[in-house]
């Protein structure tokens, strides 16, 4: 792959380490997503570059994001990935439902909410994605939330950014804490406000996907905003506060599939091959029409404003 060959357009997005834009591949006229990441004279830095990469090399999964190249130029590694040119599930998902917005092309459009059928077929993409990391690749992310699984407009759903994943020692557990907190999973946290990391599984990564899975259907966060306020306040909640929930409607197939991956004691969760398993993600049976029509929906939604009037603050 090389930087001449590519048009390079409009940011996609950006984080501590560099940005995301879109980009053409002029000799085969494809679109992908290329990500400068800032070389940095921080040796934990930069094995994480290279292992993101060696990932992304050997990660071939129909539920893992497509790997196209990288070159390197003026201190930054260029990384070419697949464009999901729907995005990802935080932007796709964060609206109130049955709620008004103007969209960006000035439309008004009421949020309907994510039919159970097509939250069931995001969760097994996922868990699939995951599943193979860690059977394939011995490989845990480690950061799983809405931000890093990305849809495209043919409805297909994919697992992305595996700049903080982590080798399994002995195919189980890892040991540094890292990627973000608000998903993290209480025996992680319990760690690290002991200063003492420990040892933990991917059994953490199915706590954020149960997390993420609420999160895409209510359209936000699950824990009340106040606590988002005080980080202190936030871990606690997930520590010790109310388990959140699957809003109204759903299946009781679909709340104990959730319900399972919150269980506060990781011996208690299911694992990747048993929520593939179970009776709500074994009834899989979405079509690909089914996801382009709801995916068309959501991309519309994508960048619009409230504009029913929130209630008053106490009501």
């Amino acid at each position: 792959m090389r930087a001449e060959d590519l048009d390079i357009m409009e940011e996609l997005g950006h984080g501590n380490y560099g940005s995301v834009r879109r980009a053409l591949h002029k000799p085969t006229q494809t679109f992908m997503a290329i990500k400068e990441t800032r070389l940095a004279l921080d040796k934990d830095a930069d094995q994480r570059i290279v292992r993101e990469l060696e990932i992304l090399h050997n990660a071939r999964s129909a539920h893992i994001i497509d790997f196209h190249g990288a070159f390197t130029a003026e201190g930054s590694i260029y990384s070419l990935i697949e464009y999901m040119d729907a995005g990802s599930l935080d932007k796709l998902t964060g609206f109130e439902v049955n709620i008004a917005y103007r969209t960006v092309t000035g439309d008004e459009a009421v949020w309907q909410g994510m039919p159970e059928i097509i939250l069931k077929r995001i969760c097994s993409s996922t868990v699939k994605g995951l599943h193979f990391l860690k059977n394939d690749l011995d490989v845990m992310h480690r950061d799983v939330k809405p931000t890093n699984v990305l849809m495209n407009l043919r409805g297909q759903v994919k697992v992305c950014d595996f700049g903080v994943s982590k080798q399994l020692e002995n195919s189980k557990v890892a040991r540094t804490n890292i990627g973000c907190q608000t998903y993290m999973a209480p025996e992680r946290i319990q760690g690290e406000s002991r200063q003492s990391l420990g040892d933990y599984t991917v059994a953490a990564d199915v706590w954020s996907v149960g997390l993420t899975a609420i999160e895409v259907a209510c359209g936000h966060y699950p824990w009340p905003m106040n606590f988002m306020s005080e980080a202190f306040a936030q871990l606690s909640c997930i520590m010790h506060g109310d388990l959140p929930t699957l809003p109204p409607g759903y299946s009781e197939a679909a709340n104990h599939w959730v319900d399972g991956c919150l269980n506060r004691n990781p011996d208690k969760r299911p694992t990747y091959q048993q929520l593939i398993d179970h009776p709500w993600l074994a009834d899989d049976n979405v079509s690909d029409a089914d996801m382009i029509s709801w995916t068309a929906i959501a991309y519309r939604f994508k960048g619009s404003r409230r504009i029913t009037p929130a209630p008053p603050v106490g009501a």
